[in-house]
């Protein structure tokens, strides 16, 4: 499993010791300081875990965990806010989120209770087999069939729709895929990515009624059988 953070944090000094802290752990580690900003990776990144303050600019804590539970976003969350009543402790937990730790804090504990909810999350590389709609995919014999039709990939193909199938129903970017799937960065306006997405389309989706790799203009691709 990954060891990715989002920190959404509007004090600078605050967010710069969880960065410097987690990175010691190990942890890679993106921080915000509004809420916008911080829901928009949310719903775009692949974290492992999101520390969440409560009192945000643009768009509060609590606002910001509606929108990614509405969006089907099951990333643990564990809220770090100065907001310590029980009232606040309460109403933090039940709009979604999975741990409530007041400020101020030790680092120690904030450890443990990542740990411990790192430790509920099943990986999603435990999966051997992945899916969507009549598309399946083994990640054990390599195969891809879809309504019950063998479809023969390349490597590069394969890996490509094993990360879409991972993040189905959700849009990727290009620089995500760049990550995801080649593992290097460079320039996101590359039409390397086309290509190979075009590739695969005519593969997955040219002898079938319905598509499933969806372009989302402006923003990247989307894997979904859903209308």
């Amino acid at each position: 499993m990954t060891r990715k953070v989002l920190v959404i944090e509007d004090d600078k000094e605050t967010a710069a010791y969880l960065a410097q802290g987690l990175g010691e752990e190990g942890f890679e580690t993106d921080t915000v300081c509004s809420g916008r900003d911080g829901l928009f990776l949310a719903t775009s990144g692949d974290y492992s875990l999101i520390i969440l303050d409560r009192m945000l600019p643009e768009l509060d804590g609590l606002a910001v965990m509606r929108a990614m539970r509405a969006a089907k976003i099951e990333t643990p969350v564990l809220i770090l806010s100065a907001l310590g009543s029980l009232d606040d402790r309460i109403k933090g937990l039940r709009e979604g989120g999975d741990d409530y730790l007041v400020k101020p804090f030790a680092f120690s504990e904030l450890l443990a209770r990542i740990d411990a909810l790192m430790r509920r999350r099943v990986p999603d590389s435990a999966a051997t087999k992945l899916g969507c709609g009549d598309l399946s995919m083994d990640l054990l014999s390599r195969t891809v069939t879809r309504d019950g039709k063998t479809i023969e990939l390349q490597p590069r193909e394969f890996k490509l729709l094993e990360y879409l199938l991972r993040h189905k129903n959700h849009v990727v970017t290009r620089t995500m895929l760049l990550d995801g799937v080649w593992d290097y960065h460079f320039d996101p306006q590359t039409n390397v990515i086309d290509v190979h997405i075009s590739r695969l389309r005519q593969k997955i989706d040219s002898d079938f009624p319905n598509a499933l790799i969806h372009t989302v203009r402006g923003a990247g691709y989307k894997l979904t059988d859903q209308a």
